[in-house]
This record gives structure tokens, C-alpha cells and sequence, in this order.
């Protein structure tokens, strides 16, 4: 085991500092625990909805326990999740409170985020072994709450940004659509992106494919039940694996990094195609070089990365493992080995890079 040394040579002052910020890293990884009850028990919501009130009206409203609410309120006020208002030992949210902590749907709720975090930490035995070991940790492999989570923070930014920002993007993408199309979705999850478009562009035919049967099945349900099972399809089915052929668009959306194989991902998706076809590919937005993406947002894909994204690529036959850091030039690099010879960045977000390859 290793042993602090009495000869190294330390900065006090630094020695606090960095512990200070471990400190406040502890602090927010707590606040993120009572963060996903407050989300699951209905809390934040009926604080919200209740406006400005003491703990006892709170419980009764939210059907919790009074005392561990008082608790939950301390450590939230403390945080600045929640407002304490001392004269009367009241509590509430701000508007910008509730729409990053309830208001759900809206770009700005992190609540899906917390709720992947969080299944991270519940299957933290696994996680140790596959770092260690080096093996692969296939998706299905994870906490249910990982898929319901990545689903629930990934679609409102789908939402606000794909019909109305990334598909006009593309060079004709949209007549198509609005014409009528046949789209591929792959890596399509539970399907949010695949039925916002099928919703968009009714005259166009949308198949969504994902190897996970159980988030293929969670698809078809939400189909049914939006009335967007005219123009969905929902395959359990490998990136490499679809018979399908004929597309004009294809979509991967945050998956490709995932993949074992995405250059034989991508071969395939480019086949599949027509001869004037497109594949939209939206990656992680990240720099070229490791020295580009040390910021809040390189940290977070970092440890997702970690976590789920290379575990799942080396779970798979290649096991390629791009990562989710990959960077325009090694995704580029990916599509043209792939065969296509056209590829540019067609838009961004703070979050996302949108990539269009034409073979």
C-alpha cells in the first residue's frame, strides 16, 4: 500500500485548494442523489406546483415522509437546488430551478442526465471489474435506468434542434423528406429521435433499428402510443445486420462511438443507401486533440465514455473503441474509410457536432 512521504516537498495552500474542490465534487455528487428522489417522488414537482411552503405542506403534497424531508430540504437548500426563506422557514424554487429540475421536456432539464449518473453508481462493482480487466460491458449489460435516462436527456435536445435545425442542414434533405422518403434511424434506442421525424415528414417511412430488443420494444410502444405506427418501423437489429436497402437518409444519432465496428457500421449504412443518399451523423461535439476538450463538457463525455461508451464498443466483435472524445478528424477519417468521399461539419451545438457524408 502506498504511504504519504514526509519528504515530499508540498504547498499547503494548494494541498487545501485541491481539496476543497474534491470537497465541493463530493458535495455535488450527494446533491445529485437526492436530486434524482427529489425527481422520482415527485417533490420538485409539487413544490413547484404548491409555490413557496414549510415542509408539512410539502410532504402532504408530494406523499413523502415529513421528517426525511426536512432532511432532503436542508441538503437541497445548502446545494442551491432549493431557496430556505429563513423569516418563516418556508421553501421554494426559482422559475430557473424548476425548469432544470422539473420541468420535463425542456432542453434545460438535466434530470435524464442525473438519472444515467445514477445508474452508474448503482452497478459501481461492474464497473470496477470491467477498468481493471479491460473486457467489454455490453449495453444491455447496464442499470435500466442508463437507457431510460439517456433516452430522457438526449430527446428534448433532439426535439429543438433535429426537424428545425439539422436536417435543413443537409444539402436537399428536407424536399425529400417532404416529398416522401424512405429514413433509417440506427442506433435509434427508444425511438425519440426516429418518431419526431416520423411526425415532421408524414409522407416518408421511417425503420429504427438498435440491437438493444428491449429499447426496440419500448419504441414500438411509444409509437402506439402517439399514433406513429403508419410510418415507423422498429428492428431489433446490429448496425451490420439490416437487409433493408434503398434509403435516402440514413441517421446514427450519439451511437457510432458506441459501435465495435463503425467503419463496418458505416460500409454498411453507405451501401444501404441511395446513390445520391445521405448519412447525418451526430457525434458528442469535441476538439481534435486531448488538449482541446479539457472543459466541463470534455470531463462529462470523458467519464461517460468510461463508463459505458468504450466498455460497449469492446464488448462488440472489432472493438474499435472510438470513444465519445473522438473528434471531426477521427470521425472523417471513419466515414471515408468507409467510402464515403464527401463529409462535412453541418452544424453544431454547445453539445453536438452534425455531420453529413454523401458517398
Amino acid at each position: 500500500m502506498d504511504t504519504y512521504s514526509e519528504t515530499a516537498e508540498l504547498d499547503p495552500r494548494k494541498v487545501e485548494q485541491f481539496a476543497g474542490k474534491i470537497m465541493q465534487d463530493i458535495g455535488g455528487s450527494m446533491a445529485l442523489l437526492l436530486s434524482y428522489m427529489g425527481d422520482q417522488t415527485g417533490v420538485y414537482r409539487a413544490l413547484r406546483d404548491t409555490g413557496r411552503c414549510d415542509a408539512g405542506t410539502l410532504a402532504e403534497a408530494a406523499g413523502v415522509d415529513r421528517r426525511y424531508l426536512a432532511e432532503w430540504l436542508g441538503a437541497q437548500a445548502a446545494a442551491g437546488y432549493v431557496c430556505h426563506h429563513e423569516e418563516d422557514e418556508t421553501f421554494s424554487m426559482t422559475p430557473e430551478q424548476a425548469i432544470v429540475l422539473a420541468q420535463e421536456g425542456h432542453p434545460a432539464c438535466l434530470q435524464g442526465f442525473v438519472q444515467m449518473i445514477v445508474a452508474q453508481y448503482a452497478t459501481y462493482e461492474k464497473a470496477v471489474e470491467v477498468f481493471r480487466s479491460g473486457a467489454g460491458r455490453a449495453w444491455g449489460d447496464h442499470h435500466a435506468c442508463c437507457f431510460c435516462g439517456t433516452d430522457r436527456f438526449f430527446r428534448p435536445g433532439y426535439m429543438v434542434n433535429l426537424v428545425d435545425s439539422w436536417l435543413p442542414a443537409l444539402d436537399g434533405a428536407v424536399a425529400k423528406l417532404e416529398k416522401g422518403a424512405k429514413v433509417a434511424d440506427i442506433g435509434c434506442g427508444l425511438g425519440s429521435s426516429t418518431l419526431l421525424m416520423a411526425k415532421a415528414f408524414p409522407n416518408s417511412v421511417f425503420h429504427g433499428m438498435d440491437f438493444h430488443a428491449a429499447s426496440i420494444e419500448g419504441a414500438r410502444r411509444e409509437a402506439e402510443e402517439t399514433g406513429l405506427t403508419a410510418n415507423t418501423r422498429f428492428t431489433a437489429v446490429t448496425a451490420k445486420g439490416y437487409d433493408e436497402t434503398g434509403f435516402d437518409l440514413a441517421c446514427v444519432f450519439d451511437a457510432l462511438h458506441d459501435m465495435g465496428d463503425p467503419v463496418g457500421a458505416a460500409r454498411h449504412i453507405r451501401e444501404s443507401l441511395k446513390p445520391d443518399g445521405t448519412l447525418m451523423l451526430v457525434e458528442p461535439i469535441a476538439g481534435d486533440r486531448l488538449a482541446d476538450n479539457l472543459n466541463l463538457i470534455g470531463q462529462i463525455f470523458y467519464s461517460a465514455s468510461t463508463l459505458v461508451c468504450t466498455p460497449a464498443s469492446r464488448a462488440q466483435e472489432v472493438g474499435l473503441a472510438l470513444g465519445a472524445q473522438a473528434g471531426e478528424k477521427r470521425l472523417a477519417e471513419v466515414l471515408r474509410q468507409a467510402g464515403f468521399t464527401r463529409v462535412r461539419r453541418a452544424a453544431e451545438t454547445a453539445t453536438n457536432m452534425v455531420l453529413e457524408a454523401r458517398p
